[in-house]
């Protein structure tokens, strides 16, 4: 199963880990834990006194569902910066390869949270179409190989 990192804090979590692989573009890091869970948010209604006197029984909360039950899970997230891709269109298209790439070599992913980051951009001139074949190919190209890289190191392979 993949799941989003949906959470800041679990982004810094590891992004201040060391690279596991990189490549010309790209760079994979790896925590082998779950994400951190929401803060539960104080029901204002609880704040106050009611005029029945009692308080109702607080159930889990609707953003626990978050996190998954499941023992093992990869939580993926994309990082695709405006510096290194400027136009939308090219993050979008880097981000929709990037789980691509991620949802084609799942079963060989150790379980945990995996970060992709764009770490230099593509080269204007050989791409100059924003939404470029040309550029999908390239990018999912060194995209798959990364990962297996990246998970045979996790995997100590």
């Amino acid at each position: 199963m993949i799941a989003r990192l949906l959470r800041s804090a679990d982004f810094e979590r590891v992004l201040r880990t060391r690279t596991r692989a990189s490549s010309a573009h790209f760079a994979v890091h790896h925590v082998p834990e779950r994400p951190s869970a929401p803060a539960k948010p104080v029901a204002k209604a609880l704040e106050a006194e009611l005029s029945t006197g009692e308080k109702p029984a607080l159930n889990s909360s609707v953003d626990d569902s978050r996190v998954p039950a499941l023992p093992g899970a990869v939580w993926l997230g994309a990082v695709v910066p405006k510096r290194h891709a400027k136009r939308s269109v090219t993050r979008s298209l880097l981000k929709r390869q990037i789980r691509s790439a991620v949802l084609g070599s799942e079963a060989a992913m150790a379980d945990g949270l995996w970060v992709v980051r764009l770490r230099a951009p593509f080269d204007r001139k050989a791409f100059t179409s924003a939404a470029s074949d040309a550029l999908k190919c390239a990018a999912r190209a060194e995209l798959e190989q990364l990962l297996a890289s990246a998970t045979q190191r996790v995997n100590g392979r």
